[in-house]
């Protein structure tokens, strides 16, 4: 086994899991202010991914300037369905709210499906390669991770140097107690909503950063399942957590695949699956409320 292809897939892993980790944040966020299970992710991820996919065929606008289109639309969408649909089932069984998001998932899919086909697709925008560890390591997936640290600062800059922030931070604390304090739970929840779909469908597009191909309808029901995993791991309900369990897991995603592939198995990838549950096993028994808490 080579060293130095273990280092670079664990480099690789370290950028996979900055994407994920990002992506998770909203997952977390939602989960943490609302309390509610966001299984629509996987489909998020999927629109992020078509965003930056017609925007460079049609406009010519390269993933950097997707980015904000995507979490702009991100957000309005969580605005909508906040006030549409969220808003009714608040003092509704969580089970609600988990139908409502399945639905919701199931919708985009198949918006997309009807539209676009379930031909695979992908886009090419070459900014250069370095070498590293005899390999070659893409800029634009260096790029991606850039993005990602820079989007979990700002999403922390806005968490903890803003009134809203603020509002929503009170909110997770104490629902009853920020509204008696005069806090319009509502419109932190709506907000709350919006920068969660936000960051998942900005995910989306940092992950074609990192593999441009592979784009169809259905290609978000691995990453729910991985989601899932993280924000688990990091400790649902929080956002730092997310962003740390993604790290984590990109690196063990990673690297065992390498490895596995390497001892000649069949389905390295599905055995890092397997791998990064069973950790996660491990670490709830020892740390039920996971890495860090909410």
């Amino acid at each position: 086994m080579a060293v130095e292809g273990l280092l670079f897939n664990v480099t690789s892993g370290i950028i996979l899991g900055s994407i994920y980790g990002v992506s998770t944040l909203g997952l977390s966020l939602i989960f943490g202010v609302m309390r509610i299970v966001n299984v629509a992710h996987g489909a998020l991820i999927m629109a992020g991914a078509y965003t930056a996919y017609w925007l460079l065929t049609l406009y010519g606008i390269i993933p950097i300037g997707s980015i904000i289109v995507a979490f702009l639309l991100g957000f309005a969408i969580g605005m909508m369905l906040f006030y549409t649909v969220f808003r009714r089932l608040l003092n509704a069984p969580e089970l609600s709210s988990l139908i409502a998001t399945f639905g919701i998932g199931v919708f985009i899919e198949e918006i997309a499906k009807f539209f676009w086909g379930v031909d695979y697709r992908g886009y090419t925008w070459y900014i250069g390669a370095i070498p590293y560890m005899g390999l070659r390591l893409q800029l634009s997936s260096i790029l991606a991770a850039v993005l990602s640290v820079a989007t979990v600062l700002a999403l922390f800059t806005f968490l903890y140097k803003t009134g809203v922030g603020t509002s929503l931070r009170a909110v997770v604390q104490d629902p009853v107690g920020a509204y008696i304090c005069g806090i319009d739970v509502q419109r932190v929840y709506a907000v709350s909503l919006g920068i969660g779909l936000g960051l998942t469908i900005l995910g989306g597009v940092l992950l074609t950063l990192y593999n441009p191909t592979g784009i169809y309808p259905y290609m978000g029901h691995p990453y729910t399942l991985k989601a899932f995993i993280i924000a688990v791991l990091g400790g649902l309900g929080s956002p730092l957590g997310a962003f740390f369990g993604g790290l984590i897991f990109g690196v063990i995603e990673s690297g065992t695949t390498y490895i596995f592939s390497q001892m000649g198995s069949p389905s390295p990838a599905s055995l890092a699956l397997f791998l990064g549950f069973t950790l996660l096993i491990i670490i709830l028994l020892g740390r039920p409320e996971g890495l860090m808490r909410r």
